[in-house]
């Protein structure tokens, strides 16, 4: 091989001249066939080289790539594995038909999980860029981009709120008594009874049998749990509906920025303390997820309460329902649609085998939610028992399993305030890293709008100074007494199942039929060296679209207006805000296609041809093979004599 000579810019590229028997037919080096493609470096320290900035001249810094790749497979198994792998699917599991549901989940799993995920890890990987800039792959569709960018930002927004009640908690459980398990606060009402004896008031004659001292069946019926007060009185010191704000909690406020404040010095470096701070984040929720389920296991009433979450229930696998739980808690588990995974994926080395990650990473993902139902059955079996009621009146799902269901059941234990700080720990943990991988995506789509321009030494300390200070300013609304009643529209509207399905929707159908998925295969066999299995290929254009767009008309026919508790109805100005929040991403994809098509010359073919056109990065120059096309290649150079891009054609 022969280099010529070039200026270190971002658009030197190599003139080469490869002699046959060096060359594979596609273009690879002969090394390829081996299993490992060989790059052609052009820029000393290329892509795919060591970790850490790397320079690519003209003051443009190349991306900097994780230390070492498990920092990547522990980022990614921080951000997927969070909160709704503990609190959602074991609730779903048990209300689906138990074992059953695990039939329709893996299925899904395999269609429609595994195909995005990989394809979001892999486009950013061979794209090196965040969320908006990876769809230069095809510029007319750039509105994904900035849709996930909308969808990340109130994910990052509202989703800090549980790590803020967890912090909570986790403060209050440094009692001697927990202050959720007596009636004697200044937070209670005369309605609050502490134990609760159902099986003998089963009898509606026995209405004012006493039970208990001065405690009747008929004031059973009416009674309220002490945990249940402590959550909406002091917690949330809930107030009448939407409309009525109220004052904020200042204890609240300050659990709140300490949590912001965590956050914004995990992101701060960019993936070099991100990837060291998520082995611990990552892996010590599993070290009490195995303590809490030994101690689980011994306590009476624990075998009933597993036997009751993986128990099948056959009849179950007919109702449309249980099909379309499982999918929607694919898309929440893994992440997909948020751009999260694509940025942690453009930190890569560009030859790093990130097929086989993808299957990695989905065990880790699945596995968790399948264990950690085990250690909620058991407690909740525990807990059932010792109220003489049945799992069904005490099994929930969501904040109602981590603030009110949990926090009863160790208020029930040996050593309560142990078990609770241990448990609130795990959560705040669990949130944690989820929330911090969130931001990084955001800020890292936000950066890569300005490679070079407004450059600045701080300038990711600023941007991600920025986003928390924003995410706070907003987050303010949520530790008032009407909190709870806007994190609910945002949890119900902004990153609901809707619009993570309409996303993922579109990007398998740009990615297969606008870019084209055999190129997009040949494009990961150049990165790792082999062609995936083509059931990914089939997945991305046909099966997974197929999935997506079946599970969102199912939510959008079977629509129900939001409520809290089942009780109060949202006035219909708040549904009005909840949908603007949802379709402020939803239509960021066609009213950005609409309007770059509106601005481009020529008839519709010329137009749609020239915004397809792939954009590509510096990066591209070092690792695509000389068989790529060359003008594409030539359209990253200014267009000066000393940039001037030059490919040899192979002497076959």
């Amino acid at each position: 091989m022969e280099k010529q000579g070039l200026p270190a810019s971002s658009c030197s590229v190599v003139l080469l001249e490869e002699k046959k028997s060096h060359l594979l037919p596609n273009g690879h080096s002969a090394a390829a066939a081996n299993g490992s493609l060989v790059p052609v470096p052009a820029v000393p320290g290329g892509a795919g080289g060591a970790a850490g900035p790397e320079k690519g001249g003209a003051g443009y810094p190349e991306r900097e790539t994780w230390t070492r790749q498990m920092d990547f497979i522990m980022s990614c198994v921080g951000f997927a594995v969070g909160l709704g792998n503990v609190w959602r699917f074991p609730y779903l599991c048990y209300k689906n038909g138990g074992g059953v549901f695990l039939i329709p989940y893996m299925l899904i799993v395999f269609v429609g999980g595994i195909p995005i995920f990989f394809l979001e890890i892999a486009l950013g990987q061979f794209m090196k860029a965040g969320s908006i800039n990876v769809w230069n792959i095809a510029p007319l569709f750039k509105g994904l981009g900035y849709a996930s960018m909308v969808i990340v930002f109130f994910c990052n927004t509202y989703y800090i709120m549980v790590l803020a009640w967890g912090f909570y908690y986790f403060i209050k459980s440094f009692n001697s008594t927990l202050p959720w398990s007596t009636c004697d606060n200044e937070w209670n009402t005369p309605s609050c009874i502490e134990i609760f004896r159902h099986p003998d008031c089963h009898n509606g004659s026995l209405a004012n049998t006493t039970i208990l001292p001065n405690i009747t069946c008929g004031d059973l019926a009416d009674g309220r749990s002490p945990i249940i007060e402590f959550w909406e009185n002091k917690v949330l010191n809930i107030s009448s509906g939407l409309d009525e704000t109220g004052l904020i909690n200042w204890e609240l406020m300050l659990c709140l920025m300490a949590v912001w404040v965590m956050v914004y010095f995990c992101v701060w470096k960019g993936v070099k303390s991100t990837g060291k701070i998520v082995y611990f984040t990552a892996t010590f929720p599993y070290v009490v997820l195995i303590i809490l389920l030994v101690r689980g296991v011994t306590l009476p009433g624990a075998y009933d309460g597993i036997m009751y979450y993986i128990k099948p229930d056959w009849s179950k696998l007919g109702e449309a329902q249980v099909w379309i739980d499982a999918g929607t808690q694919i898309f929440f588990s893994y992440a997909i649609g948020l751009g999260a995974l694509t940025a942690l994926g453009s930190y890569n080395r560009f030859n790093n085998d990130c097929y086989k990650d993808a299957f990695v990473l989905a065990l880790i993902n699945s596995g968790t939610s399948f264990f950690a139902g085990f250690v909620v059955f058991s407690i909740l079996g525990f807990m059932a028992a010792e109220q003489g009621v049945d799992i069904s009146q005490v099994a929930e799902s969501g904040p109602g399993l981590a603030f009110i269901a949990y926090p009863k059941a160790v208020s029930l234990m040996p050593a309560a305030p142990v078990w609770a700080a241990l448990f609130f720990f795990m959560l705040l943990l669990l949130g944690l890293d989820s929330q911090f991988v969130g931001v990084e995506g955001f800020v890292t789509g936000i950066l890569d709008l300005f490679p070079g321009k407004y450059y600045h030494r701080y300038k990711r300390e600023i941007a991600v100074a920025i986003c928390c200070l924003l995410c706070f300013i907003i987050d303010l609304s949520m530790v008032t007494q009407g909190g709870m009643y806007v994190f609910q529209l945002f949890d119900y509207y902004s990153a609901s199942g809707m619009t993570l399905l309409w996303q993922a929707f579109w990007e398998c159908i740009v990615v297969a039929w606008v870019y084209g998925a055999d190129r997009f295969m040949d494009d990961i066999a150049r990165m790792i060296g082999y062609r995936p299995f083509p059931w990914m290929k089939w997945c991305w254009s046909f099966i997974t679209p197929c999935v997506c767009m079946g599970i969102f008309l199912f939510h959008l026919v079977n629509y129900k207006p939001l409520t809290y508790n089942n009780v109060y109805v949202y006035p219909w100005w708040g549904e009005v805000i909840g949908w603007c929040m949802a379709l402020s991403s939803m239509l960021c994809i066609p009213v950005s296609v609409l309007y770059k098509l509106f601005r481009a010359k020529g008839t519709f073919k010329e137009r749609w041809a020239h915004l397809t056109r792939p954009v590509w990065g510096a990066h591209h120059l070092e690792y695509m093979a000389p068989d790529t096309d060359i003008k594409s290649l030539a359209s990253l150079s200014p267009g000066t004599d000393d940039n001037k891009v030059i490919i040899f054609e192979s002497v076959m």
